[in-house]
This record gives structure tokens, C-alpha cells and sequence, in this order.
């Protein structure tokens, strides 16, 4: 009896001491802390949260197999960095190095595993030159230089069309673009400007599918539609202009440049042209200016447009006649 009890002590003295000794272990793995072996010391861990499209990825940290598949979360980390790994059937593989910190979520959520065999649809059905990609409209158009075509089709190739003819004289193609309401093209090359219509119009304005105004003194450097689909805004080497998109009419110099090809950028939806150009300080030298021209609905206007601070030009002509 009195061994029985001397064992029942010493067994309620060992349980106390091991709970003792383990009491700052439990404590630190409930608050987020783990021993360090290599510093003898409690540290506060951190989480690598990984998350692939598509899911399921297998994941390897610092080479050994993770148990769980993405998204996943790999918790109790010390902090340090982590080599992981991504691996997906048919998919390219995905390595990095992670960064852990203590207390904080290391967060891997953007990863794409791509496949090795990706969908890949072939969709035109002519040859061309260049495309223009309508995603608005859900089409696509195509431009053939050596045909002088301008094709149509859906996204998916469905629909393929040729919608209009490119004039002779323009050849080759600098550059070109579809009106926003999708009745028309401009194309153009350093000395002509030519607008091809997909379909005849009834306005006595649009009397031919195609016609074109010539530059023989200027080079253009870009052109952009305005967002009544009528009016162009031209750069050329040496003035900023705009033209109506009709037979017979004649540019209107807006701003003179002193830059031989401005760089430009058009927001269609505001109406602004973003342009730059140099100009002369008063001890000789040449410096870049960014401007900013404003071609809201008000463009007929002219006197409201002529604001650049180097001087603009006067209006060449309202209108004119022959091509």
C-alpha cells in the first residue's frame, strides 16, 4: 500500500513538472510563437498563404511535399526565406522565394499556372498587314497592303468579311483607324490622307466611298479621330490641323509646331490632344513643352482653339473644293 502511494506522488510530482516545463510551449504555439532551435529562443511566427488559378496546384516549401493542395495555408513558419513551388498537370511550373515576417501573412494569391498547351485559334482566314481590335464591338478589322483590303470578322474569327477597298496612291500604309461609329476608316501615309467608307451614304457629302486629301509640303506624323466620327485631328511635321471627313475639304491650321514629329496622345473621350513640342528660350536654347488642346463639340469655333503660347496659325480655309 505504502509503494501504491509513494508511486501515485511521484507520478503527481512528474505530470506537475513536465506540465510545468511544457506550460511556456503550449503558451507560445497558442499565441503564435515557436522555439527556435538554432537561437534557443521563442519567436513569433508568420503564414504563407498561396493561392493558383486554376486551384489545385501541389505545393513543395523548401523541397518537401506540403500536404495540402491551392489555395492552402502554411502556417507556424519562423521567420526566414522560403523556397515554394507550384506544380499543375499540364501546366508550367511556378518557383520564387518568399519572405516570411513574424506575425504577418505572406500572401502568394496572384500566381496563373499557364498551360502547356495553350488554346490557340487561328482567325483570320485572309492574309494582312495589320489589325485594328474592337472590343466595344466584339469584331476585328484587317488590313491587307498587297490586296488593298480592309477585312471584318467576330472575335472568333466568325463573320470574315472584306468591308472596303484602299485607294492606289496610298502605299504603304503609315497608319490607320477606325471611326468610333464604325462607318468608316482613315488611312494615311507621309503625304496623303485618304477616308474609305464600309458603306455608301445618302448625305450628299459622302458622294464617293473614297477620298483623299494630298500633302505634298508636309509630312504626317498621326492622325486620330474625333468622337463625332466627322472631324480628323492631323499632325504633321509642321502644324496641328483638323479636317472634315467629306470630298472637297481643305485642313484648318490650328497650332504651328516647331518640332519636326511630335509625340501625341488623343482621349477620345474628352476630346483632348496631348502633344509635345520645343521651343526657344530667350538665351538660345531649345527645350520639350507638353500641351494640351481641347476639341470638344465647340470645334467649329476656330478662335476658341487658337490659345498656344508660341502662336497658332490662322485658319487656311473653311472649305474648299476638288480632291
Amino acid at each position: 500500500m505504502y509503494n501504491f502511494q509513494k508511486i501515485r506522488g511521484c507520478l503527481f510530482y512528474l505530470s506537475l513538472f513536465l506540465f510545468c516545463a511544457g506550460l511556456p510551449f503550449i503558451l507560445s504555439f497558442a499565441l503564435g510563437y515557436k522555439f527556435n532551435t538554432r537561437t534557443f529562443k521563442f519567436v513569433k511566427t508568420g503564414i504563407i498563404w498561396v493561392k493558383t488559378q486554376p486551384p489545385g496546384a501541389t505545393i513543395f516549401l523548401n523541397g518537401r511535399l506540403f500536404p495540402e493542395k491551392s489555395p492552402a495555408s502554411m502556417q507556424e513558419l519562423l521567420p526566414g526565406t522560403y523556397k515554394i513551388a507550384l506544380e499543375l498537370e499540364q501546366h508550367y511550373p511556378w518557383n520564387a522565394e518568399i519572405e516570411v515576417e513574424a506575425g504577418k501573412v505572406s500572401r502568394v494569391d496572384k500566381v496563373i499556372l499557364f498551360p502547356v498547351r495553350p488554346s490557340l485559334q487561328q482567325l483570320n482566314q485572309e492574309k494582312f498587314s495589320s489589325f485594328h481590335l474592337d472590343n466595344e464591338k466584339k469584331v476585328i478589322y484587317y488590313l491587307d497592303q498587297d490586296k488593298k483590303t480592309v477585312y471584318r470578322s467576330n472575335l472568333d474569327g466568325s463573320n470574315f468579311e472584306d468591308v472596303a477597298g484602299l485607294p492606289d496612291k496610298i502605299d504603304p500604309v503609315t497608319g490607320w483607324d477606325v471611326s468610333p461609329d464604325k462607318s468608316k476608316i482613315f488611312v494615311y501615309n507621309q503625304h496623303r490622307l485618304a477616308i474609305i467608307l464600309f458603306d455608301q451614304q445618302n448625305d450628299a457629302d459622302f458622294s464617293s466611298s473614297v477620298f483623299a486629301t494630298e500633302y505634298p509640303q508636309e509630312r504626317i506624323s498621326e492622325v486620330f479621330w474625333h468622337s463625332d466620327s466627322y472631324h480628323l485631328v492631323v499632325l504633321t511635321d509642321k502644324h496641328v490641323q483638323v479636317i472634315e471627313s467629306r470630298r472637297g475639304s481643305l485642313p484648318v491650321n490650328l497650332v504651328d509646331l516647331v518640332r519636326g514629329r511630335p509625340e501625341a496622345f488623343y482621349d477620345i473621350k474628352e476630346d483632348i490632344l496631348y502633344f509635345s513640342d520645343s521651343q526657344k528660350s530667350p538665351d538660345g536654347s531649345v527645350y520639350n513643352n507638353l500641351y494640351k488642346l481641347e476639341l470638344r463639340s465647340d470645334l467649329f469655333l476656330l478662335e476658341k482653339l487658337i490659345t498656344q503660347p508660341f502662336g497658332a496659325a490662322k485658319p487656311a480655309q473653311k472649305e474648299g473644293s476638288g480632291e
